[in-house]
């Protein structure tokens, strides 16, 4: 159908009302008009018809639009969040969007063609002109189809766009705060001034650029440092005047909807960024201190927070072999390591790996840090009594192939992980063990048979992070004799090691990155018998040994063998 350009002798006026038209359609009988006009009478003057005919159920709103679009001569649109140009939708304000339930959906040739759900409001499009200052051609669809559209495009009310970010902040940025600020009222009002908005977006924007996994604000008697914590280490990043602590502090707290009169307990809450297009979540937590609060924001990004397997520092032996046990149709996998080891990034890229149509995959996790499209994913709130043994008994009745628990915590979460596993369901989750083999006697020390154990488990992967040598400043190192008798051990013959000089590109670090450092437990029959029987975990270290095991140890050094990382960072990850 060819778009109807409006201009200023639009007619708006159809040619029969509504109503007419629904009963000469045989949509609805003249009863049923007459018991919706009767509604709209005594109920509603301010509704619409055709909002009173969807309410009471008698026609679809798509129907409505459908004739509507039809008598003014105009295409009738569905599915908007598909073919808008997401550039174009931001022309309009977005008060304006919400509250006349309008699209603006591509721009040609400054002709602006714009979805629209009452058409037949000529000021309302003159309006629209006014604004994105374009000729406008309107097309009509729903207003449900319409809200989806907001939802997909618009940030939240709580989402900031912190693209446009100066590089330097000049001290005569933080002229303006010239006292301690003392009075909540002052400081609400500080906070959300310019040089303080623009430090805490600088801080945010600088992180993610950095590729750091937490932001640290930290108080002293009188210093104030913000810290960054990247490839697992921490560095002084900037240091801001003291001064404008309580301003950065309450800045934080009213994106994260934290109260910001609250000082003497500590406060979680959550901020969505946009930034270069993309959604970043921060978690925020707040500290009382001696010298004040200190704030730690945990970065989540979803382009960190999957990675292929590939990419993640498996050899090609080991990778294999992982890929058989995530492979199998019923048990429990387990990832094994101390907080901030990787155990979730190589969580998630196993369900990328596995995840199809064929199959439902279902998550409870505490939090959810990467969305996975086509993977249903619930988060955990123990303060509103949604616990993980609870979510997990729930999910049970959801009808899973296959489940990811964030954590195996206690006994009663262990128990149900193990049922379900043994009624035909594979079950990923992640230990805090420091390594492997103590994963098997975690899971009898809180409780769960050495039988059941032995039934159900049917891998463990044990994993560290180490850092990379920077490919930028990588040069031949001049080593000392016992790294390399201890390379040689654990690697065989090696003739030279590698480490980093330190350059701009690494901060002067020589390190650029992180790789896993991996051992993997696949249970055969003589383990699987030892565990039923109970035993030990001194046992289970010699058997394994014996069955040829490749330590964190022993893979680390092999990668330090080939020049990836350094034999300090081996044993530095390895020594717990």
């Amino acid at each position: 159908m060819q778009m109807k350009q409006h201009n200023s002798k639009y007619d708006t006026t159809p040619r029969l009302q509504l109503g007419e038209l629904c009963v000469a359609r045989g949509l609805l009988s003249a009863d049923q008009l007459q018991q919706a006009l009767s509604h709209q009478s005594d109920r509603d003057h301010k509704k619409l018809l055709g909002e009173v005919l969807v309410e009471l159920e008698l026609v679809s709103e798509q129907e409505v639009m459908g004739i509507l679009a039809e008598e003014y001569g105009l295409p009738f649109v569905t599915n908007t969040a598909r073919i808008a140009d997401p550039k174009v939708v931001e022309l309009l304000p977005r008060e304006f969007l919400d509250e006349h339930k309008v699209l603006p959906m591509f721009l040609v040739r400054d002709v602006l063609t714009v979805a629209v759900a009452e058409p037949s409001n000529l000021f309302l499009i003159e309006e629209i002109e006014r604004l994105a200052g374009h000729t406008v051609q309107i097309v009509a669809a729903t207003a449900t189809d319409i809200e989806s559209a907001h939802g997909a495009y618009l940030p939240a009310a709580n989402v900031f766009v912190i693209d446009d970010i100066y590089e330097d902040i000049s001290d005569a940025d933080f002229s303006v705060i010239e006292k301690q600020v003392t009075e909540l009222s002052d400081l609400e009002e500080v906070a959300g001034r310019s040089p303080v908005v623009k430090l805490v977006n600088y801080i945010i924007y600088q992180a993610v650029q950095d590729s750091a996994s937490d932001i640290h604000v930290e108080p002293d008697d009188h210093r104030l440092r913000v810290r960054y914590r990247v490839d697992g280490r921490l560095y002084e990043r900037l240091a801001p005047p003291h001064k404008m602590h309580a301003a950065i502090v309450s800045r934080m707290k009213i994106m994260s909807n934290l109260d910001i009169s609250e000082r003497r307990v500590p406060q979680d809450g959550d901020i969505h960024v946009m930034m270069d297009g993309r959604p970043i979540d921060l978690r925020v937590s707040t500290m009382p201190g001696k010298y004040g609060e200190k704030v730690v924001i945990r970065i989540i990004d979803n382009r960190n927070a999957t990675v292929s397997l590939d990419k993640l520092g498996f050899s090609a032996g080991m990778l294999e072999a992982w890929k058989s046990v995530i492979q199998h149709p019923n048990g429990i996998v387990l990832v094994t390591g101390p907080t901030g080891s990787g155990k979730s990034t190589t969580l998630y890229s196993v369900l990328n790996l596995i995840n199809s149509e064929e199959v439902n995959i279902s998550t409870v996790e505490d939090p959810i840090e990467a969305n996975i499209s086509g993977i249903n994913q619930s988060q955990v709130n123990e303060k509103a009594g949604f616990s993980f043994a609870l979510a997990l008994r729930s999910l049970l009745r959801q009808d899973p192939d296959i489940m990811m628990v964030g954590e195996v915590r206690d006994a009663e979460t262990a128990s149900i992980v193990t049922q379900a596993a043994l009624t035909g369901h594979l079950v990923f989750s992640t230990l805090h063990t420091n390594d492997a083999p103590s994963a098997i006697t975690r899971l009898t020390n809180i409780g769960i048979e050495p039988y059941l154990v032995a039934a159900t488990l049917r891998g463990v992967l044990g994993q560290r992070l180490v850092r990379k040598i920077c490919p930028n400043c990588k040069v031949p190192a001049e080593s000392d004799p016992l790294l390399v008798e201890a390379v040689v051990e654990h690697a065989g013959p090696c003739e030279v090691l590698y480490k980093g000089e330190g350059c701009t590109r690494c901060r002067g670090t020589g390190f650029a990155g992180r790789i896993g450092i991996f051992e993997l437990l696949i249970p055969d029959e003589q383990v699987l018998t030892a565990v039923a029987h109970g035993a030990n975990l001194q046992d289970l270290r010699s058997l394994l040994n014996c069955n040829g095991f490749v330590t964190l140890r022993t893979d680390g050094m092999q990668k330090v063998k080939n020049g990836l990382t350094t034999a300090e960072e081996v044993f530095f990850a390895t020594s717990m």
